[in-house]
């Protein structure tokens, strides 16, 4: 359920040529490509105002049975659970049933300034609480832990930093938030969900996920290993909860997105708040930008689930992407289906790779720069692959296609090194780095 950030601000603007088919056929072959190439598995939902207009899923719910996917295929969403608790908390303000001042202390004292951390603290990562799953080494997401274990292990925590002074991503907030809710309402997180959003905005394959049922049109999540589909060791959801522990599908998630900024499930008032960003964290929401767009929504991950949700209001445009076959970067597949969305012109990947050795990789490594550019390029070896980040922007992951030459085919962009230089072309233009 770690934070991620789903769309790259291009390096450079896209040149390929459009393919003479409609963009929906498109991102049809896309993903068609990626899954005949064992790069992806899920579904997708794209959704304008109260249409969807595009949604199908790809690959298999269960591998080793050749049960194929389908529209209504539920997926664990990981921490896009997230945005249903905050919307509920917020139900919660509207009814005047809690008040985004209210101390923590009134709910949970033993925890670490809990006199200082408020529910607005916990809606935007604001609180200087110990992420339990990615910052605590001795979290073990097999196992079951109660209600009263989980808040143990919150309070045994020090605290990080003084509330409110600054966002740190922490899954124990929106475990806490779940909580809240519960204590609040005197209702479980369960009922909660099915009256406070599902039925008022009419989902029809959202639920709390426990473990997978087949029979209830559940999938469970895949990674590639070997030459094939490796099945991910299922998590107990008693540790996610309102930090991760919902399926839903790809077309609930748009529908979804659409009642939260429509105002089928919070007031106006509430949705501002909402979009307010706080160090690039709202509450419950965070943004995408996709050339001059703003996209708002959340990324989730979970065991080996990948998923994404946002939702354009200008043009009241919902896209939603779920992968339970992890091959690829999401982040790419994105990209694709947006490019493709909004008829930019986009190449479909070179999915030819080469074998690089690790000290080859680490060779290039470095700053380069040219005097016909106001910027630089920084190369470096992460998690075996190297990356690419220029001046001001995100870093993307490079393919290589011989032991010098890389590619990011999202952008048409080409890399190739010799010795202290680097040579980048994109389109027509060419430009010659130095490393530093």
């Amino acid at each position: 359920m770690r934070k991620s950030i789903f769309l790259l601000a291009f390096l450079f603007s896209l040149t390929v040529s459009a393919q003479q088919k409609t963009r929906f056929d498109k991102i049809d072959s896309l993903l068609t490509f990626l899954n005949a190439n064992n790069k992806f598995m899920g579904q997708v939902s794209i959704r304008e105002g109260e249409n969807s207009i595009f949604e199908k899923a790809y690959g298999y719910a269960d591998v080793e049975n050749s049960l194929k996917a389908n529209g209504k295929t539920k997926y664990k969403i990981g921490s896009i659970t997230k945005t249903f608790t905050a919307v509920m908390i917020m139900q919660l303000v509207e009814d005047k049933k809690l008040k985004l001042d209210t101390k923590l202390s009134k709910f949970y004292p033993k925890i670490k300034n809990a006199d200082k951390i408020t529910i607005h603290d916990l809606l935007h990562h604001r609180t200087g609480i110990i992420d339990y799953l990615n910052g605590d080494s001795t979290t073990n997401m097999y196992e079951e832990v109660s209600k009263e274990g989980m808040i143990a292990k919150i309070a045994a925590y020090e605290s990080l930093f003084e509330p409110n002074s600054k966002f740190e991503y922490s899954n124990s907030n929106y475990y806490l938030l779940g909580r809240i809710l519960e204590d609040v309402t005197k209702e479980d997180y369960n009922t909660n969900l099915l009256e406070r959003i599902i039925k008022k905005a009419q989902l029809r394959n959202t639920s709390v996920s426990e473990k997978t049922d087949l029979t209830r049109n559940e999938s469970y999540s895949y990674t590639f290993s070997d030459g094939k589909w490796a099945l991910v060791p299922e998590w107990n959801m008693s540790q996610a909860f309102g930090a991760g522990h919902i399926y839903s599908t790809a077309s609930d998630l748009t529908l979804f997105m659409s009642a939260v900024f429509n105002g089928t499930l919070v007031k106006k008032s509430s949705l501002d708040l909402m979009t307010k960003l706080e160090q690039s964290y709202g509450i419950g929401l965070m943004t995408f930008p996709f050339g001059e767009r703003k996209y708002y929504g959340h990324t989730g991950g979970i065991e080996g689930f990948r998923s994404v949700v946002g939702y354009y209001p200008s043009d009241k445009v919902g896209v939603s992407l779920i992968v339970n076959g992890d091959n690829y970067n999401r982040n790419d597949i994105m990209i694709g289906i947006l490019s493709i969305y909004y008829k930019m012109p986009y190449q479909f990947p070179n999915l030819v790779t080469f074998k690089v050795k690790p000290e080859t990789l680490n060779s290039y490594q470095g700053v380069y720069a040219t005097p016909n550019l106001p910027m630089k390029i920084t190369i470096k070896v992460v998690n075996g692959e190297l990356t690419a980040q220029a001046t001001g922007q995100n870093s993307f992951a490079l393919n290589p296609i011989s032991a010098n030459e890389f590619v990011f085919d999202p952008a048409s962009i080409k890399m190739t090194f010799s010795g202290k230089n680097m040579t980048l072309k994109q389109g027509g233009s060419e430009f010659v780095f130095t490393k530093e």
